[in-house]
């Protein structure tokens, strides 16, 4: 019984690792990435609307993002977006395309990075903690409900705790991964 409750919790775990990936994906390391703007929110016709879904976004050199709007009316639009953004990016529009030139990574900047990924994976066990209690709780409720024995709820704890241990892991994996790319200069 427990193994059930288990398994169906593994999905929304699955999606916690994804939204960690998701937010690093937007910390600058110093190279151009398509994903530090594809969420950016555009004013297109009235409507907020991710940048990927009203642009083309490219990396034509290890340091420049090239956006090709689909409709050329939209450039200031999208101009506005990455400067209002928390990326302290300096777009460049010619009026067919824009293009952000991401300057290398000072020190201090590179500090900074490390704080917040550190914060974001912190975030990341957090939430996997709280997917920890809904799941031991469910165990509990079933084991009070009569549908599984005083054994099969410790032993569904036990695995419950290697499953969160085996996302800890995966976590501290990315984490350390992108620590490896903000400080490599």
């Amino acid at each position: 019984m427990y193994k059930e409750i288990i398994e169906k919790k593994k999905l929304e775990l699955e999606k916690s690792i994804e939204h960690f990936k998701e937010e690093l994906g937007q910390l600058r390391t110093g190279r151009a990435a398509t994903t530090m703007v594809d969420n950016l929110m555009v004013d297109y016709y009235g409507a907020k609307s991710p940048l990927k879904q009203v642009a083309s976004i490219t990396i034509p050199e290890s340091r420049t993002i090239m956006i090709s709007p689909w409709d050329k009316d939209s450039l200031v639009s999208i101009e506005k977006s990455i400067r209002e953004s928390q990326l302290n990016l300096n777009p460049n529009n010619d009026g067919q395309v824009i293009r952000i030139n991401i300057p290398a990574l000072n020190e201090d900047r590179r500090k900074d990075l490390v704080k917040m990924l550190n914060q974001k994976a912190e975030d990341a066990r957090i939430s996997i903690r709280k997917h920890r209690e809904n799941v031991w709780e469910e165990i509990q409720e079933s084991e009070k409900a009569g549908l599984m024995g005083e054994d099969d709820k410790f032993a569904g704890k036990d695995e419950l705790q290697k499953v969160v241990d085996e996302y800890n892991k995966k976590v501290e994996e990315i984490r350390a991964k992108k620590e490896e790319e903000i400080l490599t200069v």
